[in-house]
């Protein structure tokens, strides 16, 4: 059965593929097995309806889930392996692409480097300042 706390700050899209997940790691879940549609569970949980379609939508992208158009949505046949998806494979294609838009404005890989660890680390003064001093030169 899926839970999901409306009091925690835990984005619901994220509770909601926490408890599948779960359930397919506990086993409750078995490749093949059909999820409820997303209107059904929406209306069984009291939330929106695009919110489980998120869900689902990146549960799918992980390959622990498999829609099969208005058959609905099943556990991927290789859930329980994919349930550590390489998530690296879709950050490097992403990051490459924006790194290829950077370079082509005029930005230096160290440039790049310095503002990729700026934000991983939160660190937005730096950046402001780093905006400042390129404008000042």
């Amino acid at each position: 059965m899926i839970t999901i706390d409306l009091d925690s700050p835990e984005p619901l899209f994220n509770q909601l593929m926490t408890q599948i997940k779960l359930a397919v790691q506990q086993k409750n879940l078995l490749p093949g097995d059909a999820l409820p549609s997303i209107r059904q569970l929406a209306t069984d949980l009291d939330i929106n309806a695009k919110t489980v379609a998120k869900a689902y939508r990146l549960l799918e992208r992980d390959c622990v889930i498999e829609s099969k158009g208005y058959r609905g949505s099943f556990v991927h046949s290789e859930a329980l392996n994919n349930l550590d998806a390489d998530i690296k494979k879709w950050l490097n294609e992403v990051i490459a692409q924006d790194v290829s838009r950077y370079r082509e404005a005029g930005a230096t890989d160290s440039e790049i480097r310095i503002v990729f660890q700026d934000v991983l680390s939160g660190n937005k003064q730096s950046i402001v300042s780093n905006d400042t001093k390129q404008t000042e030169e």
